[in-house]
């Protein structure tokens, strides 16, 4: 007798049909009840970023208190390699990612050479929504002035530490990652301690570039990462209103020195080892050798004054 069903590799009984529509059905909806939980309640976050290197055990301590605290936080590391003591290089870093991570997104950062110091531990609230767990001491400067700061508090409560004794030299275990956890497991911050004037935050003293009619002065301020290229304080967009097109030679003065390199879009525009002026990944004016470190070559080390005169027509 001929099988009155097309379908016979999967079978065509109307019960098996049915339980496969209701599987199909059940499993499907329960993928998008979580997808649904996910979206309403995600994992929290901490952006961990130290200048304590990875060679020793500081930082997984500091996680497993994270950890301790908030099993179920997600902890992104920004970078452990912040050039020790450099508030600055902290303070650009914190200020480059954060643009990137969403509100309740909480920041624990320690570079702190002031440990043990009268300086105060803080959590600061941005007015994006963001928290940022650190020592009062400047790395909050650039994030401030982009994003505006709705609070700030004065990490007192003990509840929010570890420890029967703190250590006057490890407060990255003992006071920033605990609070940072206790936030990022939606504890109340208000309760970590005194509310504080903004106003009164320890400021980075940062000189900003300067436009006039003869050019623009500004100062080369970091280091960027391993592969020696020159951080500069210019805007791309203030440079390019000195009228300079790509692959036009641009002549500067960096400290007492002065040099010729050209303006380009990328590091390949000119040959191995040459330098380049470029605008980079975050909008500023840099200095780098093709597959080589300007640093090196040209023994070019920051902070230094830079000048660059207005193109001439």
């Amino acid at each position: 007798m001929k099988h009155k069903c097309s379908m016979v590799r999967f079978g065509c009984h109307p019960s098996l049909s049915a339980v496969a529509a209701f599987l199909f059905l059940l499993l499907g909806s329960g993928k998008a009840s979580l997808v649904a939980q996910s979206t309403a309640n995600p994992r929290p976050t901490i952006v961990f970023m130290t200048d304590f290197g990875t060679v020793d055990d500081s930082v997984p301590i500091c996680k497993g208190v994270m950890y301790s605290i908030a099993p179920d936080v997600r902890i992104v590391d920004l970078t452990h390699q912040v050039t020790p003591f450099s508030i600055l290089d902290g303070a650009r870093f914190l200020y480059g990612a954060s643009a990137y991570f969403p509100p309740r997104t909480v920041f624990v950062v320690v570079v702190d050479p002031g440990v043990g110091s009268p300086r105060k531990a803080v959590v600061v609230k941005s007015k994006r929504g963001q928290y940022f767990v650190l020592p009062d001491n400047g790395l909050v400067t650039l994030v401030q002035d982009r994003d505006g700061i709705e609070g700030a508090r004065e990490i007192t409560s003990r509840d929010w530490m570890i420890g029967a004794a703190l250590s006057s030299t490890f407060h990255g275990r003992d006071i920033f990652s605990p609070t940072g956890a206790h936030l990022a497991h939606g504890e109340d911050w208000t309760q970590v301690g005194p509310e504080l004037d903004v106003s009164k935050l320890v400021r980075l003293d940062l000189v900003p570039a300067n436009l006039d009619e003869r050019g623009l002065t500004g100062e080369i301020i970091a280091t960027d990462g391993p592969f020696g290229n020159l951080v500069t304080n210019i805007s791309g967009e203030d440079f390019l209103k000195l009228g300079y097109g790509r692959g036009q030679n641009v002549r500067m003065t960096i400290g007492n020195a002065e040099m010729n390199m050209p303006f380009v879009r990328t590091f390949s525009d000119v040959p191995l080892k040459k330098p380049l002026l470029y605008i980079d990944s975050r909008g500023h004016l840099g200095l780098a050798a093709n597959q080589g470190s300007f640093t090196a070559i040209y023994g070019i080390k920051p902070p230094v004054r830079i000048f660059i005169p207005r193109a001439k027509n």
